[in-house]
């Protein structure tokens, strides 16, 4: 009698379900934290890659229709940093590490003192990441990737 005892407790314990949850969990838990701070990262590359399209689309508009002398050049890069043409690259960017030094600004293939066409580019500046993915998978790679859009538009005054 005790040996069936034992044995239907030891079935009762081998059909048992406690705790499968939280090996469930353990187990699958680290993959859903990467791809919620993959996707999380993702959108915030993907703002900062927008943002930094949008100001130099504005300071090349900016540019398009005045002269094309130092003081506009720096008013649009003014205005592609702070989002204000006289803030004379003083106040709040738009993103954070922004300078006027990042804008870069030339018209290109110019003939009688004016450029046919006007480029703004963001040079130099450097991506921050949210998470830091390689040390969290002690990979040594980073996420601090340059990021560099340009808009380059015709000058309309001739």
């Amino acid at each position: 009698m005790k040996k069936h005892t034992i044995k239907l407790r030891a079935v009762g314990f081998l059909r048992g379900e406690r705790g499968t949850q939280l090996v469930e969990l353990a187990l699958v838990l680290p993959i859903m934290l990467m791809l919620l701070a993959s996707i999380a990262e993702f959108g915030n590359f993907f703002y900062t890659y927008s943002t930094l399209s949008k100001a130099t689309r504005g300071g090349a508009r900016y540019l398009t229709s005045r002269p094309f002398t130092a003081n506009e050049q720096l008013k649009a890069a003014s205005l592609a940093v702070y989002g204000d043409a006289n803030a004379g690259c003083m106040g709040e960017p738009v993103l954070k590490g922004l300078t006027c030094g990042n804008i870069k600004v030339k018209g290109v293939d110019g003939s009688l003192g004016y450029p046919n066409v006007v480029n703004v580019r963001v040079d130099s500046f450097v991506y921050q990441p949210l998470f830091d993915l390689g040390k969290l998978t002690n990979q040594t790679i980073t996420l601090k990737v340059p990021v560099a859009p340009s808009t380059t538009m015709k000058y309309l005054l001739f």
